[in-house]
């Protein structure tokens, strides 16, 4: 097998960092860390054979070449074939034909009048819809707003909602609630006695969470986290070139403006004398589309940043939108996690957001 050409699987994508890299395997969403001369090995000789590899070395690194071979087949990341050209590269070319792909939605005291804004998810061609609501609301409440996406045909396929755990908390209606609306792709419950997490009622759809952590406000938002990591195409595709968190978002804060995301300040117009397609033509909506990972200080160096998402609304530097993400504890030069808002460096654009309260 090893006497032929090798080549990664298309949809296995390698992406270098300062001190390592890793392949993403986006059919499988899942990534594999590598040394960084495994991935140059990889750019330089990939379609050629191992043999191809060890002669150029003049074979003074024939055992860790096999050890690279060993590992990338028996994970499943290359394949050999005599004709290497007959398996193109994955398009890795983002588009999509809705001029707003997701929406979020905050709710505390003001509940929006939902069914007035179904309409304008329409025109925007909105598929994927969050609700957070940051008080209590019944399963009834729930119900109706799905109803009325069902009654109105909607284009919507997919609203998530984030929801307070309450007293009398109802595990069966809960779960009938997701068997009878096949919408909802999760309900998640902060603020719960117990972490737990169930499986989908349907395949990627329904699912159930029950966290502990406590969510008071959208100042919770933008955690940079490795169980938030997601490899996929569509995903990874978009981070080439876009900014993953807010390219192509429109925001509802919980007073009714319109924003890119509820926890940013900047507010273009309220839905309660404006409309969510005029706010997206204001000539400022869309000047962080187009900030990817690769134009962020400290996130281009880093192995994770196409699987990875993208806070604007809070950075270290709270002067340059380019700035690291605030509320990520990663540093890829020494490949150490540590609690994010512990650094000193951090201190000052903790004050500036007022979030003292909020770290840990």
């Amino acid at each position: 097998m090893k006497h032929s050409n090798f080549n990664l699987f298309a949809d296995c994508i390698p992406v270098k960092g300062f001190n390592r890299s890793i392949i993403c395997d986006t059919r499988n969403n899942n990534y594999h860390f590598i040394p960084n001369a495994l991935f140059d090995l990889l750019e330089m000789y990939e379609g050629k054979t191992v043999a191809d590899v060890k002669n150029h070395f003049e074979h003074k690194y024939d055992e860790i070449i096999d050890e690279y071979f060993d590992f990338l087949i028996e994970n499943k990341l290359i394949f050999f074939n005599s004709n290497p050209n007959l398996f193109p590269k994955i398009n890795t070319s983002w588009d999509s034909p809705s001029l707003i792909t997701n929406i979020i939605i905050d709710y505390d005291e003001i509940l929006h009048d939902f069914n007035n804004l179904i309409p304008q998810f329409e025109k925007l061609k909105c598929s994927y819809i969050q609700l957070r609501f940051y008080k209590h609301v019944d399963v009834d409440y729930i119900k109706n707003i799905v109803s009325q996406l069902n009654n109105k045909k909607s284009r919507v396929i997919s609203i998530d909602f984030i929801l307070p755990y309450y007293d009398g908390f109802d595990l069966e209606a809960v779960n009938m609630l997701l068997l009878e609306n096949r919408r909802i792709h999760s309900l998640v419950f902060f603020n719960s006695p117990v972490d737990r997490n169930y499986q989908p009622l349907r395949q990627k759809m329904g699912y159930l969470m029950m966290v502990k952590r406590n969510i008071i406000n959208e100042k919770h938002c933008g955690i940079i986290n490795n169980e938030y990591f997601y490899s996929n195409i569509k995903l990874f595709s978009e981070s080439l070139t876009h900014n993953t968190c807010l390219n192509r978002k429109i925001s509802i804060d919980k007073e009714g403006n319109i924003k890119n995301c509820p926890s940013m300040s900047e507010n273009f117009g309220n839905i309660k004398s404006s409309n969510l397609n005029t706010a997206l033509n204001h000539p400022d909506f869309k000047k962080y589309w187009n900030i990817s990972k690769d134009k962020v200080e400290v996130c281009k160096d880093c192995e994770f940043r196409h699987i990875c998402t993208d806070c604007r609304a809070y950075v270290e530097n709270s002067e340059n939108q380019y700035s690291k993400p605030l509320k990520c504890g990663y540093n890829p030069y020494t490949n150490v996690w540590e609690n994010w808002s512990d650094s000193p460096l951090k201190q000052k654009a903790i004050k500036h957001y007022d979030m003292q309260e909020f770290v840990f």
